[in-house]
């Protein structure tokens, strides 16, 4: 069973994707409600997939992912944002980040990208 850890500031988002990933077989092995949280869990729980917010009250998105890379060079991680500028979304990709959802996104769209990520 694939292990994830979602990171989201909104306990709303963090209990949909939760929903929907552990309906599809999943484990969720955390949640983070900030950035200084999903690094620590990143490290703790070693997921096969991480889904990560940009918009996060101690940091961005951003920093989190390249503190996840720097540490966890092999990490794998999905961007879930309501931020769906170019430039964003080119910068996470730059930094690693194997796909990109833009919310409100369909439960399909989130399935899919996840097995993809996981090679599954």
């Amino acid at each position: 069973m694939k292990r994830i850890l979602i990171v989201d500031d909104s306990f709303y988002m963090r209990t949909m994707l939760k929903n929907m990933l552990t309906d599809a077989g999943y484990e969720i092995v955390g949640e983070a409600p900030n950035g200084q949280t999903a690094l620590e869990l990143a490290k703790e729980t070693n997921p096969d997939l991480i889904t990560l917010d940009v918009i996060l009250p101690d940091n961005t998105g951003l920093d989190v992912l390249k503190g996840i890379k720097a540490d966890q060079p092999d990490m794998k991680i999905v961007i879930v944002s309501a931020v769906g500028q170019e430039v964003i979304v080119n910068e996470a990709l730059e930094y690693g980040a194997l796909s990109y959802i833009v919310k409100p996104f369909s439960e399909e769209k989130v399935l899919e990208v996840v097995k993809k990520a996981l090679g599954e």
